[in-house]
């Protein structure tokens, strides 16, 4: 069942708790209990994460202290979202548990607009976009934890930081699926998650810019994850027990940190494994507590957390673009005919995967630089948008949301295109207004 972010993701948790030893064994007992819990799809969830900018110039930078006072102004509202604030200052709320399509709509859209009202009131709006086309990355939050993830990523280059200061996202939370096989069962799911992702990074791309200018990919934010690296932001291997082989991810993906209790800075180890912490037990053995901390410094594409979190579509424009890729998603996950249509439509695009995890494959490369204007991505995803909305109304899916989502289908899908070409198309038109020349020719 999709859960809502704890504070245990942002602060660390309690690592003072008392601590009891794990042996490798134990730790894939663990996580093999907990990583897929099995059942008939019954509950939707989304995260949606927003960039903060001036109503009057989204160039201009918030000063750390406006950004203050306006969370503290929001955190007075009351919310049904759990709202946590990232690195760099963005706004992220993530619904509770949701029965239905529309229940989560309803929920997240009523809890956006009351934040919207106070930001307003600051001069702030939420913006969405996968990564901020305007600023360099600044650290807005200092805790241990981001301070440790700061310290971790820099060793591969500044893809993390830019991920955590000016990168923002929709996560769309599905269960886990059935334990027999079938369209709805967490095998499949599981396998499909990672293949139609793909499709989602080129359907919903939108992030092109950086410093003002094309990066040559439409998902900017999609190539930081892939330059993070496979230990940090991959994904495991697709063949065999989906438990078996994100147990094995787990324990032989690096520690970013050794959580310290005495308030001093925590340690940040290099290229120690989970695996090899177990054996070693330096600079202490590690524990449970510490095995959950692990989990949540794991950012593949598709994160089992019980229930299965799909990271790897882009913010969306406009105050309600979210609603579509949840929708999409939801559809071909939850509506049997459909994912077996979506099954259908991406197997073929397996084979450019070459077996390699996700993200860091060629199909993956491919949807986050030419998003569908690929024209393979784009068959996969007409045929998938397509399969979405026959499904929405037997999910109990309101007109609105299907005309959003047959919108989408009509705009970007099968005219090859993604929101990240509307952003090229904007910046085209204002260095030829820029040269005094026509835009009409």
């Amino acid at each position: 069942m999709p859960e809502t972010s704890t504070a245990s993701e942002s602060d660390g948790g309690d690592c003072t708790a008392p601590r009891t030893a794990l042996s490798a064994a134990e730790v894939e007992a663990l996580v093999r209990g907990i990583c897929f819990k099995t059942g008939p799809p019954r509950f939707l969830g989304v995260e949606v994460e927003w960039l903060i900018h001036e109503l009057r110039d989204p160039r201009l930078p918030v000063p750390p202290e406006r950004l203050e006072a306006a969370y503290a102004a929001v955190r007075s509202v009351p919310l049904r979202s759990a709202l946590t604030v990232e690195p760099g200052g963005q706004l992220e709320l993530s619904s509770p548990p949701a029965a239905s399509l529309t229940e989560c709509i309803d929920t997240v859209s009523a809890d956006l607009a009351a934040v919207r009202a106070v930001l307003r009131g600051d001069g702030l709006g939420l913006v969405g976009l996968g990564h901020d086309p305007w600023h360099p990355p600044r650290r807005f939050l200092r805790q241990p934890r981001y301070d440790a993830m700061e310290a971790c990523l820099d060793r591969t280059g500044p893809a993390g930081r830019r991920m955590m200061c000016t990168s923002a996202s929709v996560q769309v939370c599905l269960d886990a699926g059935q334990e027999e096989p079938g369209p709805l069962g967490h095998g499949r799911r599981w396998w499909l998650s990672h293949q139609l992702g793909a499709v989602l990074v080129a359907a919903f791309a939108n992030s092109p810019l950086l410093g003002g200018e094309p990066t040559g990919w439409v998902s900017t934010r999609q190539l930081l994850w892939m330059e993070i690296g496979t230990g940090r932001a991959g994904g495991p291997p697709l063949d065999g027990d989906p438990r078996a082989s994100w147990a094995r991810h787990v324990l032989d993906s690096p520690v970013m940190c050794v959580r310290e209790d005495s308030g001093g800075p925590w340690a940040v180890p290099d290229g120690l494994t989970f695996r090899e912490w177990t054996r070693s037990g330096a600079p202490r053995p590690p524990t449970q507590e510490d095995l959950d901390y692990h989990l949540t410094t794991l950012f593949p594409p598709v994160r089992p957390r019980g229930h299965l979190e799909l990271r790897m579509i882009d913010a969306q424009p406009g105050d309600d673009g979210w609603i579509v890729p949840l929708a999409v998603t939801a559809a071909l996950f939850d509506d049997p005919e459909a994912a077996e249509t979506a099954y259908r439509a991406v197997k073929p695009l397996a084979e450019r995967a070459l077996n390699l995890p996700a993200p860091h494959n060629p199909l993956y490369l491919d949807a986050a630089r030419y998003g569908l204007a690929d024209p393979e991505l784009r068959e996969a995803a007409e045929i998938c948008f397509t399969a979405a909305l026959g499904a929405l109304p037997r999910i109990g899916a309101r007109e609105q949301v299907t005309a959003a989502v047959a919108d989408h289908l009509d705009r970007y899908v099968r005219r090859g295109r993604c929101p990240a070409d509307d952003l090229l198309d904007q910046l085209r038109d204002t260095d030829a207004r820029a040269h005094g020349k026509d835009i009409r020719t």
